[in-house]
């Protein structure tokens, strides 16, 4: 396999590219510096993240994916070139194989404007491959048995639950709430509930050191600065991991509830299947503590996160011409 071939997760909160032979070689955030004056962009990924809270009058602030879907085709598509050629490096004058991953609800027309636009980057070829798809190659499981497999792909806009068999879906179904969702959530409570206003990146970072999604015997406790939304100053309150938990409660309940009606639309021989193999999760948003627990909980079925969650979907995307070529033998 030429060393050129390389795989793209465009997220709606990170961008991740892997390629084949040297592995992960680029996480960057989705996200675009524009300038209005000079109509150009002034800085994409990490560079635009620095600059995203510091941007004066003049520049917007562009995150060209939301909840899983393109917003923005024109910027989306310069941050595609931006990050194939980062990642290519000296290489770029070869052009790559590129498979880039697409929601499973994307529609027809997003799907040809996914493809063209990779095209217009420098691609030499273009697969498309389905999230569940990849977040299942990349979980390991191999897609070519005639067996049942259900993967939930929680990511930072959306979350997907799949039953997957002979390399296709048979049954899917995704909602609008993920990672994204769950910081959301936390900054309206901690805004309810505390008189306080805190920003995304403190969300996130409660979300990681206290966050669960099922009780706790004992709770864990974390101080968060922000400012008082009656004073406007600053002020530190103690927070516990089961405030987070009832906090986080109508977002992991939504997540659960779609696992659940996949699970009742799937055909019996492959939900015997499930049961026996037990439910994968993936993603960036599976990493909160307990998630596999509350899916287990609810549904009965043993729920096991994969290592690395974060990365399996571009690993998986990464791998899928390989698979995809056994398949046609």
């Amino acid at each position: 396999m030429p060393a050129s071939d390389i795989g793209i997760d465009l997220g709606t909160r990170n961008s991740l590219v892997y390629s084949t032979g040297k592995g992960l070689v680029l996480q960057e955030p989705s996200v675009v510096v524009y300038d209005k004056d000079t109509e150009k962009i002034r800085a994409i990924g990490e560079e635009a993240r620095q600059m995203s809270g510091h941007v004066t009058s003049n520049m917007e602030v562009i995150r060209p994916i939301r909840q899983g879907a393109i917003a923005d085709f024109v910027v989306m598509e310069k941050m595609l070139k931006y990050f194939i050629s980062k990642a290519m490096g000296r290489r770029a004058f070869l052009k790559p194989r590129i498979s880039i991953c697409v929601p499973g609800e994307s529609t027809e027309i997003e799907r040809r404007a996914i493809e063209e636009a990779t095209y217009q980057a420098g691609a030499r070829e273009v697969f498309l491959v389905e999230e569940p798809i990849a977040a299942a190659i990349g979980s390991g499981v191999d897609i070519t048995k005639p067996f049942g497999n259900l993967i939930v792909d929680i990511g930072g806009g959306t979350s997907n639950a799949a039953v997957i068999s002979l390399g296709g879906i048979v049954v899917s179904a995704s909602v609008k709430v993920a990672g994204d969702a769950f910081d959301q959530a936390i900054m309206n409570y901690v805004r309810g509930s505390h008189s306080l206003f805190i920003g995304e990146d403190m969300a996130e970072e409660i979300k990681k050191k206290i966050g669960t999604a099922v009780e706790e015997a004992s709770p864990r406790v974390m101080e968060v600065k922000g400012r008082n939304v009656i004073t406007g100053l600053p002020k530190t309150i103690k927070l516990t991991s089961e405030e987070v938990r009832v906090a986080l409660k109508d977002a992991t309940g939504q997540i659960v509830d779609t696992v659940h009606g996949v699970l009742e639309k799937t055909p019996p021989e492959l939900a015997a299947d499930i049961v026996d193999r037990g439910i994968v999760l993936a993603g960036g948003g599976a990493m909160l503590r307990g998630m596999d627990a509350l899916i287990e909980q609810r549904t009965g079925v043993s729920t096991l996160t994969v290592q690395d969650a974060m990365n399996v979907v571009v690993v998986g995307t990464g791998k899928y011409p390989e698979i995809r070529a056994r398949m046609e033998e």
